[in-house]
C-alpha cells in the first residue's frame, strides 16, 4: 500500500486526502519536513502559490521536497502546486521548486470569476472525457524535451509529467473522478 502525502499548508486538503483513500492508499497531511521520510509521493494542492512558497519556506520544507523529488518519489502539483513545481514563471522572479521543466503562466485563464470547468482528454486516461475543474488556474506556457504534455485547452498545456512528477493546472480532487491520482500512483 502506497502512502500519499498532501502538504497541508492551505488548499483542498481533506479532499485529497479523502481521493487517496478512495484508491486503497494511506493519506497523510504534511505539515512538518520530518514526515516526508514516510511516503511513497506527495501531493502540492491548489491555494496562492505565494502564500504557499512563503509557508514552505517558513517551515523548512522548500528545500526538504526539493530533495524527496530528487531521491525519486513522485510529487503530484494541482494549480498553484502547478506554479511551484515549474522551472520558472512567466514574467516573474518568484522562487520556484524547479521540479519539472515549465514555464507557467499564473492566473493564465484569468481571475476568479473566470473560473470554470470543462471536459478534456486527459493522455494516458482510458475511458470518458476527465471533468477538470479551473480556478484562477494558470497554464504552462513551455516544456523542456523531457516532459510529456497531457492535456490542453485553446492551445494551452494544462497537464504534464517528467518522471515522477504530474502537475495539473486544474483541480481533480474537486471532481471525485480519481483516474489522474491513479495515473500518479501506478508511476510510484
Amino acid at each position: 500500500m502506497k502512502t500519499i502525502g498532501v502538504l497541508a499548508l492551505q488548499g483542498a486538503v481533506s479532499e485529497h486526502l479523502k481521493a487517496i483513500e478512495s484508491v486503497g492508499a494511506t493519506g497523510v497531511a504534511v505539515k512538518h519536513p520530518d514526515q516526508l521520510e514516510q511516503l511513497d509521493g506527495l501531493i502540492i494542492p491548489g491555494g496562492e502559490s505565494t502564500t504557499m512558497r512563503r509557508l514552505m519556506k517558513k517551515y523548512d520544507l522548500f528545500e526538504t521536497l526539493q530533495t524527496f523529488a530528487k531521491s525519486g518519489k513522485g510529487v503530484f502539483g494541482t494549480c498553484a502546486g502547478l506554479v511551484l513545481t515549474a522551472r520558472a514563471i512567466d514574467g516573474s522572479q518568484d522562487e520556484t521548486l524547479q521540479l519539472i521543466d515549465t514555464t507557467v503562466v499564473r492566473n493564465g485563464f484569468g481571475r476568479q470569476k473566470d473560473s470554470f470547468e470543462a471536459m478534456i482528454e486527459v493522455k494516458g486516461i482510458e475511458g470518458p472525457a476527465f471533468s477538470a475543474v479551473f480556478i484562477r488556474a494558470p497554464y504552462i506556457s513551455a516544456t523542456g524535451e523531457q516532459v510529456e504534455i497531457l492535456a490542453s485547452i485553446d492551445d494551452k498545456c494544462v497537464a504534464a509529467r517528467q518522471g515522477k512528477t504530474l502537475v495539473t493546472a486544474f483541480h481533480p480532487e474537486l471532481t471525485g473522478d480519481t483516474r489522474l491520482l491513479e495515473l500518479f500512483i501506478d508511476r510510484l
